[in-house]
């Protein structure tokens, strides 16, 4: 199987369950397990999450990048944000970090989650271009450890 698809919407809170819904869809031609879906649904919360706080500060004006893509039983998700970038990733991915630790919601395991979720996560960014978070999960690793 190969397939993709794209998505961008405004950076505000409430397109964040939009994303996670719109990849679980995406993502369910290939069968995957309740919990390999809750896994997805929870790293695309997590990365729009980031880029609507940390990327854009909450400024609805500008725009969340999804590409999504299916080969064979192998997902790829980028997410992307045109924000402030990220100026020190191996202290972002530090768990309990936050640059905004005023903020209730911001617990600073983001990056772990996405770690442990996925086989493979990457990040890119620059202070004032913006980051780009690469994910892949293999379907058919995860199916053969349950084996």
């Amino acid at each position: 199987m190969n397939n993709s698809m794209q998505l961008h919407f405004k950076s505000i809170s409430e397109n964040e369950a939009f994303a996670r819904i719109t990849v679980a869809a995406f993502v369910s031609q290939i069968d995957p397990t309740m919990d390999e879906l809750t896994e997805i649904k929870t790293v695309v919360s997590e990365a729009v999450t980031n880029a609507i706080i940390h990327g854009y500060e909450e400024d609805p004006n500008q725009y969340v990048y999804i590409e999504c893509s299916i080969t064979d039983s192998t997902l790829s998700i980028s997410i992307q944000d045109q924000g402030l970038g990220i100026e020190n990733i191996d202290l972002a991915k530090e768990p309990l970090f936050t640059s905004k630790p005023e903020l209730e919601r911001s617990g600073g395991m983001g990056f772990t989650i996405m770690e442990n979720f996925m086989d493979k996560v990457e990040i890119q960014s620059s202070p004032g271009e913006g980051t780009t978070i690469r994910m892949v999960k293999d379907f058919q690793r995860s199916k053969s450890f349950c084996n």
